[in-house]
């Protein structure tokens, strides 16, 4: 953002008392400039600019996104464009999730001076969610059905770890939640299901999510999670904001990653859920950050409200998307 902007936002040129600019200003001004239009119209043409209006709403209605830098907000967003995937929360599709760490900065005072104090400090990063995973994997228009859930007591009667092949047909008998499955057939009849038990799910959290390093968090709190209801309305993300959904999108990804047909997007989601997770952890570790500031060790991470809800998604009922799968989904 050029020094003109900077100034036209803070004061006028009759002198009027400078004032800070708001948030919302500012990022509104990043969005004017070319080079920013030029990367929108990129990734979704003549969508570009519905999907900057719906980055402004977006902004607009998180007040802790908005204590985030606008051009890494729009970075992260961009993210979301390149793979067509609407950002707005109520659709489930990605999210930009602002998180918190404590750091040193510079602050000035009444009188002027400055002083180096602990602060709060505000991170976006992009993250996609289940229906986004299975939006991308329709689009490859290879599916012939996809779909996945949680897992309740009585439901599973028998399952072949040799054959992979699964049996969930028997009578739920309670709301406890035992794994989650996730199961899909291509058009040329190879199908292939995933099963992970909640005692299995935490194991794998525990040792693969870099979100959960350097904190207390055990497999055996991990469990208590996941002893939840499932919320479908739940406004949390991450192990330790909604399990279920975090279970519920990495029984998702980690069959599609293995066995399913992977296409270029689909390939770069799974990148950017990588890419999110080392953000969290560098946030939550004693590094470096932006502005000069480290983070503090130990602390812990604030994750911003989005969406997830249980999943009961089959292909064939949503044909209708294959058929505008060029089209930006708004």
């Amino acid at each position: 953002m050029t020094q003109q902007t900077t100034t036209q936002l803070a004061g006028d040129a009759n002198n009027a008392p400078a004032r800070a600019p708001r948030p919302v200003d500012i990022l509104k001004a990043v969005i004017k400039e070319d080079e920013v239009q030029q990367q929108f119209r990129n990734a979704l043409g003549k969508n570009s600019g519905t999907f900057l209006t719906s980055v402004v709403e977006l902004f607009t209605g998180d007040s802790k996104l908005q204590k985030c830098e606008p051009k890494r907000v729009l970075t992260e967003c961009l993210k979301a464009a390149t793979l067509r995937l609407p950002i707005s929360k109520a659709l489930g599709f990605a999210f930009v999730i602002p998180y918190k760490s404590r750091a040193k900065q510079m602050v000035q005072k009444a009188d002027g001076s400055y002083k180096e104090e602990w602060v709060d400090v505000y991170t976006p990063s992009f993250q996609i969610g289940y229906k986004g995973l299975i939006q991308l994997a329709l689009r490859t228009g290879q599916y012939r059905t996809i779909n996945a859930d949680a897992v309740y007591e009585g439901e599973l009667r028998k399952g072949s770890k040799l054959t992979g092949i699964y049996d969930f047909e028997g009578e739920r008998i309670s709301d406890k939640v035992i794994g989650y499955f996730c199961y899909f057939e291509l058009l040329n009849g190879f199908s292939k299901t995933l099963y992970m038990s909640v005692e299995a799910m935490a194991a794998h959290a525990k040792q693969y999510s870099k979100a959960l390093s350097g904190k207390d968090t055990t497999v055996e709190s991990l469990l208590q999670m996941a002893n939840l209801p499932v919320a479908p309305d739940s406004k949390q993300v991450g192990w330790l904001g909604n399990f279920h959904g975090m279970a519920i999108k990495t029984t998702i990804r980690n069959l599609l990653s293995k066995y399913g047909y992977l296409s270029v997007e689909l390939q770069k989601a799974m990148d950017y859920e990588t890419e999110s997770d080392e953000k969290a952890v560098e946030i939550s570790a004693d590094r470096q950050l932006p502005a000069s500031s480290v983070a503090m060790p130990g602390n812990e991470i604030d994750i911003e409200d989005a969406t997830y809800e249980s999943v009961g998604v089959n292909a064939d009922a949503q044909k209708v998307e294959q058929s505008k799968e060029e089209e930006f989904p708004y």
